[in-house]
């Protein structure tokens, strides 16, 4: 049972009600000061020109709104805005952008009702996510349109997913005995004013890409390790030099992967010696997608851990206008919807997973090109060469995955274009910057299988299993229980699709960051 509300989330707290379905509490304390503060906002309001209480919203706010009309006001801002297009996000972004709302709502900085919040905890340990589309938000102002269907959903009037189905959202509510919420005086407001859409997908980012992270490390050095690189290029002193942190954790990493290995190499024990040779049959360095990894893959580990940083401050943070604070028994009106931080945030992480694909691709090249490395047939390939094709297939997948990478990579940050009556002159695009990330991190567990699937069977021609480290053996099992060694020309589809799965799994235990 995780409190939200009291404490601050961490990703561990994320990843276990997100995975592990862990329960969500509200405890006693945070309903009484929800209480609190949503009884400070019905009695400061009274006399007072609030905006969104009283007025209309955007470039309506110069429009007073009857008293009598200001449920409807909320009620009319939910529907009017519940206009999103495209396909519905991914049930866990869904549950996610739950997760994001209440904790948001739980600051109590919102002046919202109580029973709001024990609505939406309800929901997400009954496994209820909203159904969100895609395309609407454009990141200031909040996800408006992502998070009207939210609020729709909670309303009772939209949609609900569980387990992959769709259902009315009266009725499931219903099903699982709970009461739709009845609007009390800004909610509507409230749970559409903020980034829960581009902080819920963006969490989801970071723990995929920390899993991708792990993987290309470790695929990384199992290859050093395969074909018997020298190991100084990922020594301390070699890396110490260089003051990036992300570079020097690579590094030791990778280490502590390959320690006592029985392949890698000790330059001075090959090199640093006397010779007459005038030609050397092997590299005296390996190429850089073998050489460079702590210096590629360490901007990958530092833009991830920055990106934990901005996420966790974001969830964790209040992202409504106003800001409710009776401690200060005022009303603060500005601009915490604004999604900018979460947005560039968003595009780094996929240029950075870009990179890592583009690792990857070029380290299943010198596998398959026996030019580069060496050691292996053409393409892997240990049937009979020209009649057979090894898996010479896979690498187009792999190839153009990237390129299609490439093309996303192009920030969205800087699109921003104005809206809303030019209200809304200049926005972040998070929600959009989100999901291409999203896009990016699943083209890249693709590119990730090829390389897998490439890398076993090297294990294999190469006869290596036996002695490669604990880490790139267990590796080499768990996909040898995947696909079993191809030694025919037959499709791979199904394995591909089955070592990405198993690869986006909690049942894959490289979590090296």
């Amino acid at each position: 049972m995780i409190a939200v509300g009291e404490e601050k989330l961490d990703l561990k707290d994320v990843i276990s009600i997100l995975y592990d379905k862990a329960e969500v509490s509200l405890t006693d304390t945070l309903i009484k000061r929800a209480e609190n503060n949503f009884n400070f906002l019905r009695e400061f309001s009274k006399d007072k020109v609030i905006y969104g209480i009283h007025t209309g919203f955007g470039p309506m706010a110069q429009y007073r709104i009857p008293y009598a009309d200001r449920l409807a006001l909320q009620y009319n801002l939910i529907k009017s805005h519940a206009s999103g297009s495209g396909k519905p996000i991914d049930e866990i972004f869904s549950r996610a952008m739950l997760l994001d709302r209440l904790n948001t709502l739980a600051q109590c900085k919102s002046g919202v009702h109580p029973d709001l919040l024990v609505l939406i905890k309800d929901m997400l340990n009954k496994g209820l996510s909203p159904v969100i589309y895609e395309h609407g938000g454009v990141g200031a102002s909040g996800d408006l349109v992502q998070l009207a269907h939210m609020a729709l959903a909670i309303i009772g009037e939209g949609e609900i997913m569980q387990d992959g189905k769709i259902y009315p959202a009266d009725k499931i509510l219903k099903k699982h005995k709970l009461t739709p919420f009845a609007i009390r005086l800004r909610e509507g407001l409230a749970l559409m004013n903020g980034t829960s859409c581009m902080t819920g997908i963006g969490l989801v980012n970071l723990i995929y890409a920390k899993k991708l992270l792990s993987f290309s490390m470790l695929s990384s050095v199992t290859i050093n390790e395969l074909f018997g690189a020298f190991d100084d290029h990922i020594s301390a002193e070699l890396n110490q030099v260089k003051l990036h942190e992300g570079q020097n954790k690579v590094a030791a990493i990778m280490r502590n992967i390959v320690a006592g290995s029985k392949l890698m190499r000790n330059r001075q024990e090959y090199l640093y010696k006397s010779t007459d040779e005038t030609h050397f049959k092997e590299k005296v360095q390996e190429y850089y997608s073998l050489r460079c990894m702590p210096q590629i893959l360490g901007p990958v580990y530092d833009t991830i851990a920055h990106t934990e940083k901005i996420l966790m401050d974001e969830l964790n943070s209040v992202s409504d206008n106003p800001v409710v604070d009776e401690e200060a028994q005022n009303i603060f009106h500005g601009g915490n919807f604004h999604g900018d931080y979460v947005a560039l945030e968003m595009d780094k992480l996929k240029i950075a997973i870009t990179k890592l694909s583009m690792l990857a691709e070029r380290q299943l090249n010198y596998l398959l090109n026996d030019k580069l490395n060496l050691k292996l047939p053409p393409f892997i390939n240990t049937g009979t060469i020209g009649l057979n094709f090894g898996i010479q297939g896979i690498q187009y997948t792999a190839t153009s995955t990237v390129a299609e990478n490439k093309s996303l990579s192009n920030p969205v940050y800087v699109h921003s274009i104005p809206s809303n009556n030019d209200n809304q002159d200049i926005v972040s695009m998070g929600s959009n910057a989100a999901l291409m990330t999203a896009k990016v991190i699943e083209n890249s567990f693709e590119v990730m299988s090829v390389h897998m699937l490439a890398i076993a069977e090297a294990v294999d021609a190469l006869d290596k299993s036996e002695e490669l480290s604990s880490a790139p053996q267990k590796l080499y099992q768990d996909i040898r229980k995947i696909s079993a060694k191809l030694d025919a020309d037959v499709p791979k589809y199904n394995e591909l699709r089955a070592i990405k799965n198993y690869l986006q799994s909690r049942e894959s235990h490289f979590a090296f960051i």
